[in-house]
């Protein structure tokens, strides 16, 4: 059964990011381990590009009650985890609303237009401008530098998710996301996971 009460039912969620990021694995694993709690969890999948580096956003809508269409509609979502600051910006503009809640990784990863010089990226500081404004609750995380620490610049989705578990508005728990995990990694790569994931908690914690 659902162990913890919603602030909204259903509770609209987007993981966004670019290809390679690992955007796909973490909305599933999440998804997961809502599941084992008992609700109900819906995923609906876009995809901007194919190719690495295109945008990637996973619709996620968790309920206590019933399964529920797989698009957010816009200006519905309650919590946005990016993966990369400028597609959470994105994300922010069309689904966004005064109470929408983001954790965003803070590592930027530039699309071609950018690297060829025929666009600019804005700075950090700007994009912390702009997500202040557009949010309620805004946690901004190091996660792929950590994730560098770690070895492997892709266990940042992890890192988020973990992030995600330290803010408290969704029931997730560690014994939950080691069982799902397992399900999709080789047993070798268990304590790596479990590392990052700890990481992630711990940041928000602090």
């Amino acid at each position: 059964m659902a162990s913890i009460h919603l602030a909204q039912d259903p509770y609209n969620i987007i993981i966004t990011g670019v290809g390679g990021q690992g955007n796909v694995m973490a909305s599933r694993i999440l998804a997961n381990m809502l599941v084992k709690r008992g609700y109900y969890v819906t995923i609906g999948e876009t995809f901007g590009a194919s190719q690495r580096g295109g945008s990637v956003m996973s619709h996620l809508r968790v309920s206590a009650r019933s399964s529920w269409s797989p698009q957010i509609p816009k200006g519905r979502v309650d919590m946005v985890i990016a993966l990369e600051p400028t597609e959470g910006v994105r994300v922010l503009k069309n689904y966004g609303n005064p109470q929408v809640k983001i954790l965003t990784n803070t590592r930027a990863i530039h699309p071609v237009g950018v690297i060829a010089g025929e666009l600019d990226y804005p700075s950090m500081e700007k994009i912390k401008n702009w997500v202040q404004e557009l949010t309620s609750s805004a946690w901004f995380i190091d996660a792929t530098d950590e994730a560098v620490k770690l070895g492997n610049p892709i266990l940042g989705n992890i890192i988020m998710l973990g992030a995600l578990s330290g803010v408290g508005v969704l029931p997730l728990d560690r014994e939950d996301f080691k069982e799902v995990i397992l399900g999709s990694i080789p047993q070798d790569k268990l304590d790596i996971n479990l590392k990052a994931y700890d990481i992630g908690r711990q940041i928000i914690k602090q």
